[in-house]
């Protein structure tokens, strides 16, 4: 016995292939959707860890700017104290300076030389004085240079030749002389000659001038 189908079993055929593409379709469309969910989630989470860590460094940072401008107050203090109790030890250090000067200027004066006037202001003395010759004025200005530990810089500002009478018969030739020396600090005199010298705290009161002829 011969069956024909008469049935369009080919439109059948395409429709179900056309069902199972489409389920394929959907399918793997629900899958694609159900992975981006899951890398987004994941994506998310990563996300959400690293602002957490944003956040909790961001505390920390500010926690730290706060400590730092604490320590840097603290900083700034002691720096302050150390400056003032280096100034308090220079006055200390600084308050024998016009008997360092009045010393050194007895002990470098050499014979012949008298000073009639000697006046500090700030770190620089002036030496006014008589001498026998301009020889001995070279004579001071090198025991000023090389000799005196509290004493540097010596300038010769004037000398002038006069005449002095020591009786109405007995006239000599005299050098009248302005000089200007250095005064060095105690810290100063302290540190190793190699070392520079830094400036102290503020100068000692000038010395009054004296009338008096200071005589080695």
């Amino acid at each position: 016995m011969i069956l024909i189908n008469l049935l369009p079993h080919r439109e059948a055929a395409r429709k179900r292939r056309h069902e199972v593409f489409y389920m394929a379709l959907a399918g793997a469309a629900l899958l694609g959707c159900l992975l981006a969910g899951l890398v987004y989630g994941w994506y998310e989470a990563r996300i959400a860890s690293q602002r957490d860590k944003n956040q909790y460094l961001q505390g920390e940072i500010k926690r730290l700017e706060t400590q730092i401008k604490d320590i840097a107050s603290l900083q700034s203090e002691i720096a302050a104290l150390r400056a003032r109790q280096q100034a308090v030890e220079d006055l200390q250090a600084n308050r024998n300076l016009p008997v360092h000067l009045l010393n050194e200027v007895v002990k470098q004066l050499p014979d012949g030389v008298y000073v009639t006037a000697l006046r500090q202001v700030d770190q620089s003395v002036t030496l006014n004085g008589v001498a026998q010759s301009n020889e001995r004025v070279s004579e001071l200005l090198r025991n000023l240079s090389n000799n005196s530990p509290w004493m540097t810089r010596p300038e010769l500002i004037e000398i002038v030749a006069s005449n002095i009478a020591l009786t109405p018969r007995d006239q000599r030739r005299v050098s009248n002389f302005i000089i200007r020396v250095q005064l060095k600090r105690a810290s100063d005199v302290a540190r190793p000659a190699s070392a520079a010298a830094a400036p102290g705290a503020s100068g000692a009161a000038p010395v009054a001038a004296s009338s008096a002829a200071v005589k080695r």
